[in-house]
């Protein structure tokens, strides 16, 4: 899902960066304990992800297991995509 890696980073750099030092944001890097997201920049990121891939974030959910990197959110976001195309396939 290299499109949605891509769409996070951009939309990371572009609300919470402003543009700047994009490139210097790693894969691994913690939005938290780097000062780049804080408790309210989550929520904006959360809204991003429902609203942009049709997703609904549970509240168990929003831990830094899931929100604190662009590795994480992106391996949730895989996840929470797979489950919502075997829940389209079901019934």
């Amino acid at each position: 899902m290299q499109a949605t890696a891509q769409e996070i980073r951009q939309f990371v750099v572009d609300n919470f960066l402003f543009g700047r030092d994009g490139d210097g944001l790693g894969e691994d890097d913690s939005f938290l304990e780097n000062g780049i997201i804080d408790s309210t920049g989550v929520l904006e990121l959360v809204a991003f992800i429902e609203e942009k891939y049709g997703v609904s974030v549970l509240d168990h959910e929003l831990v830094p297991e899931n929100f604190d990197s662009l590795r994480n959110l992106g391996q949730y976001l895989d996840r929470k995509l797979g489950e919502k195309q075997a829940g389209s396939h079901a019934g």
